[in-house]
C-alpha cells in the first residue's frame, strides 16, 4: 500500500488537537507544525507519534502548511487543521484510492460537515464545503497570498464521497475573534488587490447581499434559528470587511449628511427582501394554485 502523510499546522489547539490525530491514527506518518504554541498542544502531538517542527507563528497559515508538504515522505498527504477529524467511512476511502495503482488523479475535494455552536449546518453556505486537502506529494501546495486560499494541485482532480467533521466555531467569542481579527483585514487587503472601486454605498450593501445569500439563496432558514443568527453574524463579519477598507481610505467622507444614501439604499433593500422572500413562498408552496399566486405576485 502507499504510504499516506498527514500534516497539521496548529497554534495552541489542545482542545483540539488530541481527537483530530485520533481520528487519523491509520496514517503511516504524522507531521504536526506547531506555531510556537504557548500550551500543550506539541506535548499532545508527540505523545500521539507525530514528527513535530516548530516554526514562528504567522496569520498566514498557509506558510506554515506548505513547509509541512515539504516534511512528508509520503506519496500522498492528507492535509487538515487541528480542529478536524476523519470519520472511519473518509478513512476507508482514503485507503482504497491510495492502494489502487491505476489511480491517475492528482488530489481530491472533502466534503466537510461545520459544527458550528453545537449544530451540524446543511446550509447557509456551509455544506458540501469542499476542500481540496488529499493530493500526491509534490503535486499541491496552497497560495500563500490569503488567508483563504485553496491548495493547487497540478493535474487531475475528483471529490470523495465522505466528509471531514469539522468542529468549527463554537462560541460567539471565537467566531469574532477570528473573523473580526484575522479574516475580516484579509478580505479586505484581497478586495482592493483585485480592484476593487470603493463605494460608500457597500457600507449598506455589503452586509445586505451576504445575509440574503446565506439565509436565502444557500437557504439558511433550513438551519432553523442557527441559520437565521449565522446569516446576521456573516453580514456583520462584510460590514466589518468594509469598515477595513474604509480604515486603508484614511476615512474618507464627502458627505454632510448620511441619510440621502440610507434611504436609497433601504429602498433597493426592500425590493431585495421582497424578491427573496416571495422567491422562498414559492419554492415551499405545497398547492399549485398557492405557488401560481406567489409566482404571478413576484411579477407584479
Amino acid at each position: 500500500m502507499k504510504k499516506l502523510s498527514v500534516v497539521i499546522s496548529a497554534f495552541n489547539e489542545e482542545r483540539n488537537i488530541e481527537e483530530c490525530l485520533k481520528s487519523v491514527n491509520f496514517a503511516d506518518e504524522i507531521i504536526v507544525i506547531d506555531n510556537q504554541s504557548i500550551d500543550t498542544t506539541a506535548k499532545i502531538a508527540k505523545k500521539h507519534k507525530a514528527k513535530v517542527y516548530e516554526k514562528p507563528n504567522n496569520l498566514m497559515l498557509n506558510v506554515n502548511k506548505n513547509f509541512g508538504f515539504t516534511k512528508a515522505t509520503g506519496e500522498w498527504v492528507l492535509n487538515l487543521d487541528a480542529d478536524e477529524r476523519v470519520t472511519p467511512q473518509l478513512r476507508d476511502e482514503i485507503l482504497a484510492l491510495i492502494a489502487d495503482t491505476k489511480n491517475q488523479t492528482e488530489g481530491y475535494e472533502i466534503p466537510r460537515k461545520n459544527i458550528i455552536f453545537g449544530k451540524v449546518m446543511m446550509h447557509t453556505g456551509w455544506y458540501p464545503d469542499l476542500n481540496l486537502r488529499l493530493f500526491k506529494n509534490g503535486k499541491g501546495k496552497f497560495n500563500e497570498r490569503h488567508v483563504h486560499e485553496k491548495i493547487v494541485v497540478e493535474g487531475e482532480t475528483g471529490t470523495l464521497n465522505n466528509f471531514l467533521i469539522h468542529e468549527n466555531y463554537n462560541s460567539v467569542k471565537e467566531f469574532f475573534r477570528k473573523t473580526v481579527l484575522i479574516y475580516a483585514p484579509n478580505e479586505a487587503d484581497q478586495l482592493l488587490e483585485n480592484g476593487y472601486v470603493f463605494s460608500y454605498a457597500d457600507v449598506i450593501r455589503f452586509p445586505l447581499r451576504e445575509f440574503l445569500g446565506r439565509f436565502f439563496a444557500r437557504e439558511g432558514y433550513k438551519d432553523g434559528y442557527h441559520g437565521l443568527v449565522l446569516s446576521f453574524l456573516m453580514a456583520c463579519y462584510h460590514l466589518v470587511v468594509f469598515a477595513y477598507i474604509w480604515e486603508k481610505k484614511r476615512f474618507v467622507d464627502e458627505h454632510e449628511s448620511s441619510l440621502p444614501l440610507f434611504k436609497e439604499q433601504v429602498k433597493l433593500a426592500k425590493k431585495d427582501l421582497s424578491y427573496w422572500l416571495n422567491t422562498s413562498e414559492v419554492a415551499h408552496a405545497s398547492n399549485p394554485f398557492v405557488r401560481l399566486f406567489y409566482l404571478i405576485r413576484r411579477k407584479l
